[in-house]
């Protein structure tokens, strides 16, 4: 699968931080993958309902991926989460939005290369795939 390697080296330098990092890179497939929101179509809902839909649209479609920030992070998040995640990670939460926020749009963009969310399992084993890649 083509895409993957294309994420597996657009998150790679994210990952060389260490064990936390690898720990993040988790925690962001989840987000992507959470069937109690929705996966990655309820993500895309959820930053569309707080005003990021262009951002996340842009993560999505085949042009330059625009930028997103920490405090829009937590925003499309919510703090709660941020909290949840920088407390299993042994981070502050504005390291852990700020690190999500470089991390999801390469992942997001990397599942989804030809400007289309994966429809059926696609997702779910692009997801699989990539977590077995870094586990060390």
């Amino acid at each position: 699968m083509g895409f993957l390697d294309e994420v597996t080296k657009a998150v790679g330098s994210q990952l060389l931080g260490g064990g936390g990092q690898r720990g993040l890179m988790d925690q962001a497939l989840d987000l992507i993958n959470n069937p109690d929101t929705g996966g990655l179509g309820g993500l895309i809902q959820l930053f569309q309902s707080k005003g990021l839909g262009d951002i996340i649209s842009s993560w999505i479609g085949t042009g330059e991926n625009q930028p997103v920030s920490g405090d829009q992070i937590v925003d499309a998040l919510g703090s709660e989460k941020i909290r949840e995640i920088a407390q299993k990670l042994g981070m502050s939460g504005e390291d852990a939005s700020t690190s999500l926020a470089a991390l999801l749009p390469k992942i997001i963009d990397g599942l989804t290369p030809e400007g289309k969310v994966p429809q059926g399992g696609m997702l779910e084993q692009g997801l699989s795939l990539l977590k077995q890649k870094f586990s060390v």
